[in-house]
């Protein structure tokens, strides 16, 4: 019965979706954009209903609407009234709809293992999926107060309506990278050349070679600034010359980044740097006065809309909270340089820049690859073809972006995260994937660009399977065509095995284990409880404390590896909890319970009694 709700759901949810796109599409959003576009409408409405305690009814309010936007749709088109031209389907369309299906049914298995998923991205899912409001001050299992919201809504809105589970929440989640990474494609100047789609099938691909530390297969938002910012860039360009859809575009696409992390300041900026060039480069009046206050105008009307959410949101977590982890706050700052100190800044300072000059690194690999890949793309194409380029330049302003954003970084390690955790240079990888990822697009959308741009055939209107400057060049680009074909379906493939891989690698992790021995709590509360892990590691880590919170949906979680070998004390340590579950086999703690308790435990769920532990059954 539940299987069949779930399946219900999704329907549901689909046919809300589909509303969304199709009512953009009428009007007149680029087709490539309906469907990421109509993701955000939705996010920004949600946003507003649980900003209001009204997230429930927000849920159902918005989702209804989609699904009632494509009933009228439907009656419309059936009456003759409207109609949307549709291109037909190319060559991406097929390899995005097929892989993009396998890497869904793949997500929906997979399980949820990193550290930063229990710590809040997948908390805060869960707490607004069984709480239906935004966390207060009493709610203290969720620690990262300060996280906006953004990618947590859309992702309950899906599980409210295909069940709270991990698998559901990652496909919402991929769902979201997906519709994004379709812009890409809004590129093309003709999008039936297979040799330029599929380059920028092979790109998507290939990006996630950069995210291999974390895959798809976790709800961490690095990937997911990174595409939209992709998507957003793209819009600039696509809207160039609409005026207000590009006002509308940039509102709404930075505006939704800035509700997704803090850190999505950095990428807003560089949305805001193409809007302004674009401006100034689209804008015309009658004299040069004129012109600047035209840009100005709109350039700061379109921002003032843009940070309204995120100012609502701020103005939120200063009113609720006294404090917060990785917040904004200038204050916070002072005290992180007062305790560190000079010394600690040079400490952080010297082992960022042996992190970055590290050949090893996979980020520095990205940047090396970028660069000497568009160096040799610009000499071919200039030299081999004799078509001057502008990829030099576009190198140039990459390499730009990654050096800011190398400062940016090193300042949130030293402004804002804790030294001990800065000393190791913590998910540096993680967040050094996000720029790799986004310069991989801009670099290779830009390489596509100028490669059509060396046909032999420039009239896209007269090219055809004949348009060829000689039977060599016939072939070579048909050879090229299968070959770039071939590894971008290899290489998705390759994404897609190395997550089946790796769930099946965790079968025996701490968060898969827990699952055969409890059932998950769905209702939030205080209860003490002991998980009782033998890793050492994900004790001092806290990542057993984060998990057991998580699941059991607690604020009281706390994990042990090592036990006393005093009765008194090992009785005395147990008596503080009123459950204990052990997931895996702990030798220390099966020889305490034997010894002092004459009980024989080995895996379980208990409840604490003064003489015994009481075994629950899952």
């Amino acid at each position: 019965m539940d299987i069949i709700l779930e399946i219900l759901g999704f329907i549901f949810f689909v046919l809300s979706l589909i509303g969304y796109s199709s009512t953009l599409r009428l009007l007149n959003v680029n087709k490539y954009f309906t469907w990421i576009s109509g993701i955000f409408i939705q996010i920004m409405l949600l946003y507003s209903f649980a900003m209001l305690n009204l997230l429930r009814v927000g849920i159902w309010a918005v989702t209804a609407l989609g699904v009632l936007l494509w009933g009228g749709r439907l009656i419309l088109g059936y009456m003759g009234k409207v109609s949307i031209h549709h291109e037909g389907i190319h060559l991406y369309d097929v390899w995005m709809l097929f892989l993009g299906s396998v890497m869904a049914l793949v997500l929906l298995h997979s399980p949820l293992i990193h550290y930063d998923n229990f710590s809040h991205w997948a908390t805060i899912v869960k707490f607004l999926n069984y709480t239906g409001h935004l966390p207060g001050a009493k709610d203290t299992i969720i620690s990262f107060t300060s996280y906006p919201p953004a990618t947590a809504l859309f992702i309950t809105q899906f599980v409210t309506f295909t069940g709270f589970h991990e698998g559901t929440m990652l496909v919402a989640q991929f769902i979201m990278i997906w519709a994004a990474s379709y812009t890409i494609f809004a590129t093309l100047r003709d999008r039936t050349r297979g040799l330029n789609s599929m380059l920028l099938c092979l790109t998507i691909a290939i990006s996630y070679v950069f995210n291999i530390n974390i895959r798809l297969n976790n709800l961490l938002v690095d990937y997911v600034l990174a595409i939209i910012t992709v998507a957003a860039l793209v819009g600039i360009y696509i809207y160039q010359n609409r005026p207000k859809m590009l006002a509308a575009h940039v509102a709404l696409f930075s505006g939704t980044l800035l509700l997704i992390k803090n850190s999505a300041t950095f990428f807003v900026i560089i949305i805001a740097c193409y809007y302004l060039y674009t401006l100034i480069k689209t804008t015309n009046a009658t004299t040069k006065i004129n012109q600047f206050l035209m840009i100005i105008g709109k350039f700061i009307g379109t921002f003032a809309v843009t940070v309204l959410p995120f100012i609502w949101w701020e103005l939120h977590v200063h009113v609720t909270f006294t404090s917060s982890k990785h917040e904004i706050s200038a204050s916070a700052y002072q005290s992180q340089l007062a305790h560190d100190g000079m010394k600690g800044f040079l400490s952080i300072g010297q082992a960022f820049l042996h992190q970055i000059f590290n050949l090893t690194s996979l980020s520095t690999q990205g940047f090396i690859l970028i660069n000497v890949g568009l160096l040799i793309s610009w000499a071919v194409i200039k030299y081999l073809f004799h078509h001057p380029n502008n990829l030099i330049k576009i190198l140039g302003i990459l390499d730009l972006i990654t050096l800011l954003y190398y400062f940016s970084l090193l300042g949130m390690y030293v402004l804002s995260m804790p030294f001990t955790e800065a000393i190791t240079l913590d998910g540096f990888e993680r967040y050094m994937s996000t720029i790799v990822v986004l310069n991989l697009f801009i670099g290779m959308m830009f390489l596509v660009y100028t490669i059509d741009e060396t046909y032999y055939e420039q009239n896209i209107n007269e090219r055809s399977p004949r348009n060829y400057e000689s039977i060599w060049s016939k072939n070579g680009y048909q050879l090229a065509t299968f070959l770039v074909m071939f590894f971008a379906v290899i290489m998705m493939y390759s994404e897609i095995n190395g997550t089946t891989f790796t769930n099946n690698y965790n079968r025996r992790s701490l968060p898969v284990l827990l699952t055969k021995v409890a059932k998950p709590w769905n209702k939030e509360n205080d209860q003490k409880i002991l998980i009782v892990d033998p890793q050492k590691v994900e004790v001092v880590t806290y990542y057993s404390g984060y998990l057991a919170n998580y699941y059991f949906f607690t604020n009281n979680a706390t994990g042990q590896a090592v036990f006393s070998k005093s009765e008194h004390n090992f009785k005395n340590n147990l008596c503080k909890y009123k459950y204990v579950v052990v997931p895996k086999y702990d030798k220390s703690f099966s020889k305490g319970m034997k010894k002092f308790y004459h009980q024989k435990i080995t895996t379980g769920f208990y409840r604490v009694h003064s003489n015994q532990l009481e075994k629950i059954n899952k």
